[in-house]
């Protein structure tokens, strides 16, 4: 599952006596700061304002269809409605298959987790499913009672079974603290009486013991840069929430949604399930995503997004909990089979049930021209020893060619560039991007900042459907080479600290293949070059 990092200093499952030392993390990014220019605006953005300014204008551009393969995209936003797909061959609501592509009144996308009962919201982690699956067979054998030749099945149902109960146990363990650390600030706030309380209301409470001190000198340490219900809402409520759902849903044996889709999920090849409901019952991941990618740039609302010319393809792919490898397959032909050239995954995950599945979607991508940009991962693991799927890494042998694996990069041109959550790789990893703290579109035409590599991911499918606009005849393998070759490198050292605390120092060209942040200043000067 690989969600927005939202400030995952509460993913770790903090003790409710250490609240006065979290570490409640302040922003001072500048609004749009991921397209601004590092020379300009002393801010590490990727130059998008400037290379509208300096390079574009006047240029014809064509239309390029960006799929969004997410949890859902809100089709009705302000600033998206205009750049939503439609399927020009299908006849809105009534219930034929106008374009005989096996998809029934898919005019702005396909959701392939629901059917005519619904769509699923929560689920379990791939990992949680592959226990369950194993549990039949092994649940009761021992080293000396399976075959031989299932020993090494066993031997890895031994280890995921283990993982499973760590991972379980700690989220109990959150779930209690943030419950703790939620009822401590609810009680204060209570006490002020006020529901969205100030700076100002917390300074003049009178604390009436250790906990409520340590509340207040958080709180008015914090509401200096947020509002209160924003501060609460994606620090307190998020983390409480996330744990929550990691008990109930995702490391839950007993929890399975899958009924709700009607398919059978342990049939690979099956393509044809799902609905229409391309926002499903959570939009709000894929709605951010959507707006990084080509936000309305000239309607004076909300934000700007990377592209100016794109289309936006909702393919609702991943629900709360680790996306399938069936639905990931199927979400990537739908989205080749209908005209998308570039391909945006922001999840991820630790375990696969039939990676085979996905390379043969990836490879048919691949063979038809289109670019897959995919988010590295909230973990900060090194690729190069962690595995996430998926990957461009084929089972047969070889690479997908026109593949852009993406980590998360911070404002600041220095040892914090890399953002804390990021995963890296020297060779896993090919490029990062702004990441951290980033406005975009939320469901019901409001804006929402978030974190994580799910947001850098979008901003280099922005990039690439930039240059795909107003570079038509290029490639999919040359506008990667073009993102590759024209980053701006960062001759930093960041240091690299692990969960027990431990940290190291790497140069930051040993984080990624190009050893540097993508530029679409550079990247269009680049593609200027390769069409002549």
């Amino acid at each position: 599952m690989n969600k927005t990092n939202m400030n995952f200093f509460w993913s770790r499952g903090l003790c409710i006596a250490a609240i006065a030392v979290m570490p409640f993390v302040s922003f001072a990014q500048k609004p749009n700061w991921q397209n601004l220019d590092l020379k300009a605006d002393s801010t590490f953005g990727i130059s998008t304002e400037k290379a509208y300014n300096e390079l574009l204008k006047g240029k014809k551009s064509v239309p390029v269809v960006v799929a969004v393969l997410d949890g859902g995209v809100d089709i009705n936003h302000e600033d998206l409605k205009a750049i939503i797909w439609v399927n020009k061959k299908e006849k809105a609501g009534n219930g034929k298959d106008d374009d005989k592509n096996g998809y029934i009144d898919d005019v702005n996308g396909w959701n392939f987790l629901g059917s005519a009962k619904g769509s699923i919201n929560n689920e379990t982690l791939e990992l949680t499913r592959l226990v369950r699956r194993d549990n039949a067979k092994f649940a009761n054998a021992d080293a000396t009672s399976v075959k031989p030749s299932e020993l090494p099945a066993f031997e890895a149902y031994q280890k995921n079974k283990a993982e499973l109960e760590t991972e379980l146990a700690e989220a109990k363990t959150g779930l209690e603290r943030f419950t703790a650390i939620k009822n401590a600030i609810d009680a204060v706030v209570k006490k002020i009486g006020k529901d969205n309380p100030t700076v100002a209301d917390f300074q003049a409470f009178k604390p009436g013991n250790d906990m409520e001190a340590n509340i207040q000198r958080i709180m008015v340490s914090e509401l200096k840069d947020s509002s209160y219900e924003e501060f609460y809402n994606s620090q307190i409520v998020a983390g409480y929430d996330h744990f929550k759902s990691q008990v109930d849903y995702n490391l839950n044996l007993d929890y399975d949604p899958r009924p709700i889709v009607g398919d059978n999920p342990n049939d690979s090849k099956e393509r044809f399930y799902g609905n229409n409901d391309v926002a499903g019952p959570d939009a709000r991941h894929g709605s951010h995503v959507a707006g990084i990618i080509a936000a309305v740039r000239t309607n004076n609302l909300g934000i700007q997004g990377v592209a100016d010319n794109v289309v936006i393809m909702g393919v609702r792919t991943t629900p709360n909990g680790d996306e399938r490898d069936k639905d990931v397959a199927n979400s990537i032909r739908y989205a080749v089979n209908n005209g998308a050239k570039v391909i945006n995954m922001s999840f991820g995950k630790g375990y696969s049930w039939d990676k085979a599945v996905v390379d043969e979607a990836v490879k048919y991508a691949v063979s038809k021209d289109v670019l897959l940009v995919h988010a590295a991962g909230n973990d900060n693991k090194d690729l190069e020893v962690e595995a996430n799927y998926p990957n461009p890494d084929y089972l047969s042998g070889g690479v997908a060619s026109s593949w852009l694996t993406v980590g998360a990069s911070d404002y600041k041109n220095d040892g914090t560039i890399k953002a804390n959550f990021s995963n890296y790789g020297k060779t896993k990893v090919d490029v990062f991007a702004p990441g951290v703290n980033i406005n975009s579109t939320v469901p019901g035409s409001k804006y929402e900042k978030l974190n994580g590599t799910s947001m850098a991911a979008p901003v280099v499918a922005g990039l690439a459907a930039l240059i795909r606009s107003y570079y038509p005849k290029l490639s999919a393998v040359q506008v990667k080479d073009i993102i590759m070759k024209s980053v701006v490198k960062v001759n930093q050292s960041v240091e690299i600290k692990d969960e027990a605390g431990s940290s190291k120092t790497l140069p930051f060209a040993d984080l990624c293949v190009s050893g540097g942040i993508v530029n679409a200043y550079d990247a269009l000067k680049l593609a200027a070059e390769y069409k002549k």
